[in-house]
């Protein structure tokens, strides 16, 4: 009797002992681990969203890709596949399941060797969940799971817990969560997965890296149907179900992601929020915010399929060339490098040419719209759809203008008091032109045909786009070289304008966005709106950060840019835009400019209506390559733009609208001759004056003997 006290004395002091050394434990471990209110304020990192002002994602920014969302977002059949192929007894155990403890203890002793595991989708979120409260592995991890996922338990839902694995879960290539897998290997919402598309995904989960779709096709697809045999075994679905999912293949599985619609504006947007994430206190690749954007993406749909046609038939005409022109040809391309078969191909399209070869044998782009009205930034393409690189060239690339600068010319003299049927000697003038080295030199420059004639109006003058009109316009001080630069400088160009005789044939270099903007000024009664690419800033919880507004200002009077416009839609209706009607049928009022450099080294053509301000530029980058003789921006550059604003008119179906004339301005009838005060004999036309420049002497012309 003695002898079994002491039995069970000394039985109970090793249980008490045990029992104490075991709480003692849970304590110490328990001091390091999330607390309750951590695990309620989960917070990891979401993705950035950047969205269109039609309310499309443009484009995500992320370190981790992670996208959060509600589990009735989350389809049934992906719930059911993550707990039948991970947790089948979820919605029994607390946190800890000792069936699965014991089964894997029994299997783990028996070989000698770990092949089992038990955690539990509770202790699979707690593992997560150390990596975002600042826990490295060790070798006490397993206990500190348990007790995490027992704490976690107490606090969640199942449904709670379900969701947050789900978010959180890892599914290889930098994806994390059911939302941006999905995004990932299929490229669409999560809430549109197949059963199959589920059972691939819950695959992954073990080893994301080995099963892989991408990567190792065959594993994912046993991988997969290991998962669909669960599904079925459990009742989740039927035999029929199981087996048409069994059947499918992976063609569904993108290989690469899918890259974000407007590249080039989307990286714009990016660069201008790099900028302010200090001043704001964001970081946005992690904060999961949402920003709203300018764009809208049918237009930006439209400008890029217009661009590229455009640039392919441009394309062709420089291979042409160059091929007709074989000592230029060979050197341009390596011909000693390279296979000339191989080159040709890749310049019809049909193979992406060698990258060391791109700057001088393909033709690039730039194209910008704009809302005259706000400045907000409606579509843009920085170059090539069809090789997208970092260049930016809407708003990187400085590129000579050439007779798109005309309109601050002519701006400038109308400013100065100066009518639209102001007339000057169309003959030949002599520049004095600066070398690169120092040196000048005389240039006579000639008109784009190399006609000469006698005296010429503004409007004729700018109708064809006369060279010899607008240098004389700034010799003989009616529009002086330095009040011109001044003129462009506060329409919102931004680069150093050289105020020389040589600016009335745009030869200092401008970027295509503020060439845009500036244009927009015409087309806005003088207001100038800078451009702008954001208008709001949200965090995760949909709160405002920051909201952007049109930042607008007079730059010119209303007559002023009103005449300026009249002139420009002279351009267009009878000029060197005329194409844009009778071919392209675009016959909205719209006024606009061609411009091409000397050498055809750029083409251009800016324009506007009263709703849509675009401009686009044509070119190789290398701006010693010209795109050919004949290629001026009448032919090589406003196909691009007649396209879009056709398009763009159509799609938002736009209500017809008119210049508006201000008060300022009176419609008076002259001679179209002498432009003067007509006499009975002369034949007459009607011209616009702001008050006061109108004419004030009788024609001589026609005077009666």
């Amino acid at each position: 009797m003695t002898n079994y006290k002491k039995i069970i004395i000394y039985t109970s002091s090793l249980v008490v002992l045990g029992l104490i050394l075991v709480f003692t434990s849970v304590l110490i471990l328990s001091k390091n681990l999330p607390s309750i209110e951590q695990l309620e304020n989960y917070d990891p990192d979401l993705v950035t969203r950047i969205y269109s002002s039609d309310g499309k994602v443009l484009n995500e920014l992320f370190v981790q890709k992670r996208v959060f969302i509600e589990l009735d977002q989350i389809p049934d059949h992906m719930q059911k596949a993550v707990i039948a192929s991970e947790d089948r007894k979820f919605y029994d155990h607390w946190g800890l399941s000792l069936r699965s403890v014991a089964r894997a203890v029994m299997i783990n002793t028996l070989s000698l060797s770990y092949r089992q595991g038990f955690s539990t989708l509770t202790q699979q979120l707690a593992r997560n969940l150390y990596k975002s409260v600042g826990f490295e592995d060790s070798i006490l991890r397993k206990v500190k799971e348990v007790i995490t996922a027992i704490q976690i338990e107490r606090t969640y839902t199942k449904d709670e817990i379900i969701e947050m694995y789900l978010n959180t879960v890892h599914f290889g290539h930098g994806t994390y969560g059911v939302e941006a897998a999905t995004k990932r290997f299929f490229g669409k919402e999560s809430k549109l997965l197949s059963i199959d598309e589920s059972a691939l995904l819950v695959g992954l989960l073990p080893a994301p890296a080995s099963y892989s779709p991408i990567h190792h096709p065959d594993r994912a697809i046993r991988r997969r149907n290991t998962v669909l045999r669960l599904l079925r075994d459990q009742k989740y679905i039927n035999k029929y179900e199981y087996q048409e999912a069994r059947a499918k293949n992976l063609e569904a599985v993108q290989e690469t992601p899918k890259r974000g619609s407007a590249p080039y504006f989307t990286e714009y947007v990016r660069r201008l929020l790099e900028k302010e994430d200090t001043e704001l206190n964001i970081n946005i690749y992690r904060d999961g915010l949402k920003i709203y954007t300018t764009l809208d993406s049918r237009l930006q749909v439209i400008a890029e399929d217009a661009v590229l046609k455009t640039v392919k038939d441009d394309q062709d005409r420089l291979n042409k060339r160059l091929y007709n022109n074989r000592e230029e040809f060979e050197n341009l391309a390596y011909l000693t490098i390279y296979s000339e078969d191989s080159l040709k191909m890749m310049l019809a399209g049909d193979a992406k040419l060698y990258k060391d070869l791109r700057d001088k044998l393909l033709v690039q782009c730039a194209f910008v719209a704009i809302d005259p009205n706000t400045g907000g930034i409606l579509a843009m393409v920085g170059g090539r759809p069809d090789y997208h690189d970092q260049y930016n060239r809407a708003v990187q690339a400085k590129r000579q203008p050439g007779s798109v600068f005309k309109p601050f010319v002519y701006t400038t003299a109308i400013n100065n008091g100066y009518p639209v049927t102001e007339q000057l000697l169309n003959q030949p003038v002599v520049l004095n032109i600066q070398n690169m080295d120092g040196t000048w030199v005389k240039w006579k420059p000639q008109n784009y045909d190399g006609s000469t004639g006698g005296l010429t109006t503004f409007r004729e003058g700018l109708r064809k786009s006369m060279n010899l009109i607008s240098v004389r316009m700034v010799q003989q001080d009616i529009a002086p070289a330095e009040q011109v630069k001044q003129t462009a400088m506060r329409m919102g160009i931004n680069t150093d304008i050289r105020a020389v005789d040589a600016i009335a044939l745009g030869t200092s270099e401008v970027y295509p966005l503020e060439m845009v903007a500036a244009y927009s000024a015409l087309s806005n009664k003088g207001v100038y709106s800078k451009p702008f690419a954001i208008t709001r800033i949200e965090d995760r919880y949909g709160n405002v950060i920051k909201d952007y507004y049109p930042d607008r200002k007079e730059v010119l009077s209303e007559e002023t840019a009103f005449l300026m416009t009249s002139m420009m839609q002279t351009v267009m209706d009878r000029g060197t835009g005329g194409s844009a009607r009778w071919k392209y049928k675009f016959n909205r009022p719209a006024a606009g400019k061609t411009g091409t450099t000397q050498g055809w080294s750029d083409a251009w053509f800016v324009g506007f209506t009263p709703q849509i301000a675009a401009g686009c530029w044509f070119g190789v980058d290398d701006f010693q390559v010209p795109l050919g003789p004949g290629q001026d921006g009448s032919k090589a550059a406003l196909p691009a733009w007649a396209r879009f604003m056709k398009g763009a008119h159509d799609t938002l179906d736009l209500p017809l609208q008119k210049f508006e004339k201000p008060n300022g301005i009176i419609d008076f009838k002259i001679c179209d001759v002498s432009k003067k005060l007509p006499l009975p004999t002369c034949s007459i036309e009607n011209e616009i004056y702001k008050k006061g420049t109108e004419p004030t002497q009788n024609c001589k012309i026609h005077r009666t003997q």
